[in-house]
């Protein structure tokens, strides 16, 4: 886990790897106030055509008003990879 700075009482941290105990694949953020917690995962497809699968979660944003909300996109990166 890191942790990146935010100002106010804003946290940010930033989880590798996959995220154990979790099967569906998203961190659960629960009693926090403008807690944003972002799952990276990168994970070697083994393409035929040589690119490299990149999986993005993007998980639960909640802003301390009991509204929760959960984005998931996938998808493959194409072209140059920094």
């Amino acid at each position: 886990m890191q942790m990146i700075g935010g100002n106010g009482g804003n946290q940010f941290r930033q989880y590798a790897g996959q995220n154990a105990g979790n099967l569906n694949g998203y961190n659960e953020v629960q009693n926090v106030k403008n807690q944003v917690a972002l799952n990276l995962r990168v994970q070697n497809i083994g393409n035929q055509n040589g690119l490299i699968g990149v999986q993005w979660n993007v998980i639960q944003n909640q802003i301390g008003n009991g509204n929760l909300v959960a984005a998931r996109a996938e998808g493959n990166a194409a072209g140059q990879n920094a």
